[in-house]
């Protein structure tokens, strides 16, 4: 059963101990997603499987049979950057950019999870949840995507304000 990345239909490998991260960069030439501890402790090489972050380091390939997966190659469209991209260009929620994609797809899943309900460490209100995706909530669920440069202010904010964005339409929508 092929994986779909970015859309594109592709192979699983043949060896069943390939991780995701080494069918990415080695055989599809999909570089986005970095090696970085290939321990998963960094964050580096976080792509979305089925919409989820996952550290592709840690994933074996043949577990994304018949399923999606989204690298940071795949977030632009024929419109441009997604908005998260041009968020944390306007922020400078980069510097050396090697963490920049896992960071990327870490948000956008973090983005997903707070949508779902998933509470985390820092969330005050069980009853309450779903409100707002604070700074606090943002530094707490992210915590997992390491950035050695010191873009994290940059990185945050470029995050809060395409959440807020969001969060500011739908509230318009529902009010309409």
């Amino acid at each position: 059963m092929p994986i779909r990345i970015n859309g594109t239909e592709a192979s699983a490998p043949a060896d069943p101990r390939v991780s995701l991260l080494d069918l990415l960069r080695e055989d599809l030439h999909l570089f986005g997603a970095k090696k970085g501890c290939n321990q998963g402790a960094c964050g580096a090489c976080t792509v979305l499987v089925d919409g989820q972050r996952v550290l592709s380091c840690l994933t074996l390939a043949v577990q994304c049979e018949g399923r999606d997966v989204t690298t940071v190659e795949g977030l632009a469209d024929e419109h441009g950057l997604h908005p998260l991209q041009r968020a944390f260009i306007e922020h400078d929620g980069f510097q050396c950019g090697f963490c920049t994609p896992g960071q990327l797809c870490s948000a956008l899943g973090m983005a997903a999870e707070f949508e779902r309900g998933v509470p985390s460490v820092v969330t005050v209100d069980f009853e309450d949840y779903g409100a707002d995706l604070t700074l606090e909530e943002i530094r707490e669920r992210m915590s997992g995507n390491l950035c050695r440069c010191g873009a994290h202010n940059g990185i945050i904010a470029a995050i809060a304000e395409v959440q807020n964005s969001r969060q500011d339409q739908d509230k318009k929508e529902a009010a309409a």
